[in-house]
């Protein structure tokens, strides 16, 4: 085991001093030749990132913003010279990779949950082979979509992914169709036991039904707001410690679960190293979902200049937690291109990632930010 330190948003008014950036308090597993996931991570661009309290949603292990120094007359008219784009990724961002396959059809996959897991497993593989049958080459499916929302079903419901076949159907399920269909999926989440804790986990397949890698829902959903929801993931589940980032036969891949739309330093993070796409399997409720699901995922895609596509549960008023519903696409201009309503429905749409370069070459962000006065450190990439 070893330190490493923090991801950061850093004033750049002075040096960055990657030394006093490190922490001797959180530690990182060594890398692991092994395709399996008994409690190990992915080598490739599955990136670890330490935690903390799995009561804290701001997860200040892995993002810190300190206060930036007031900046006298004479350097701000320096700095407004002198940008240093290159300096607000550190290390600077990384190129776009040249996907394999730059337009391609994405299926949306918003499934009906039911108390019946045996029920959700065979209706996911339909769903998602009435979605290859269209035409999709990437399938997402929902957050969550082989056990009620609750956090009773979580234990009951959970799987060990990592032993596979009779412990894990649900992905067992997602690997054959994968691999029959020569698709990749995104497979939304499932409740995961590895050893006595329980995670939100999303896993990614490739064409050939092999298991790329594997996202642990990173913030908790915690919430209280009196006389709308409440709702407390950490009193059964634990925080993930990694942003994963995969690279797939269709680009470039940043996961993140429901919650995780929310850190906008998450979003930026998957950009910075190349990511095409995001995808966020989510089930905000009835109170966020009306005002913040759109509006997250248009905002995490114009910032960043990417797409963002978002796969819900289909609502269901009689269930304990009620799901929004809207699963959506979104252009890298934070147009929605796709979307549906809070029914069952498979949405299919069509990703171009020559948009990326047109409205990056028409909004050159990356050639103005301000690297003079903030940055974005990844300590894994600086290390």
């Amino acid at each position: 085991m070893r330190s490493i330190g923090t991801i950061a948003i850093l004033s750049a008014t002075s040096p960055v001093n990657f030394t006093t950036l490190r922490s001797s308090t959180v530690t990182r597993s060594s890398p692991v030749s092994s395709p399996s996931f008994a409690c190990r991570q992915i080598p490739q661009h599955n990136f670890q990132i330490p935690v903390a309290s799995n009561k804290i949603n701001d997860r200040h292990s892995l993002f810190k913003v300190p206060s930036v120094r007031t900046i006298t007359r004479a350097s701000s008219s320096f700095m407004a010279s002198s940008f240093s784009p290159e300096n607000a990724r550190v290390p600077p961002a990384i190129d776009l990779p040249v996907p394999s396959i730059s337009k391609f059809k994405i299926g949306l996959c918003q499934l009906s949950v039911t108390a019946d897991k045996e029920r959700n497993i065979r209706h996911a593989r339909q769903a998602i082979e009435d979605a290859a049958e269209k035409g999709a080459k990437l399938v997402l499916l929902p957050e969550i979509w082989n056990s009620p929302y609750a956090n009773e079903s979580f234990p009951v419901y959970a799987e060990d992914i990592d032993a596979g076949k009779d412990l894990s159907p649900s992905t067992t399920m997602l690997s054959e169709v994968a691999r029959s269909l020569k698709i990749t999926i995104v497979g939304g989440s499932i409740p995961e036991r590895c050893g006595d804790k329980l995670y939100n986990t999303c896993c990614v397949f490739d064409t050939d039904g092999k298991l790329k890698a594997k996202h642990r829902k990173i913030h908790l959903f915690d919430i209280n707001i009196p006389g709308k929801i409440t709702f407390e993931e950490s009193k059964t589940l634990t925080a993930g410690e990694t942003p994963t980032i995969v690279d797939t036969d269709v680009g470039r891949i940043g996961i993140g679960i429901c919650y995780d739309i929310r850190f906008q330093e998450l979003a930026m993070l998957y950009a910075a190293r190349g990511a095409h796409l995001l995808c966020y399997p989510g089930a905000f409720n009835m109170t966020t979902g009306p005002l913040h699901w759109e509006l997250l995922q248009r905002a995490r895609a114009v910032d960043n200049q990417l797409y963002v596509a978002t796969c819900s549960p289909a609502r269901d008023a009689g269930s304990g937690y009620v799901a929004w519903g809207h699963s959506t696409l979104v252009g890298p201009f934070g147009e929605v291109l796709a979307t549906t309503e809070h029914e069952e429905a498979t949405i299919i749409s069509e990703i171009d990632y020559s948009q990326l370069e047109l409205r990056r070459t028409n909004l050159p962000l990356q050639k103005q930010r301000r690297g003079d006065l903030y940055s974005l450190l990844d300590v894994q990439r600086a290390e």
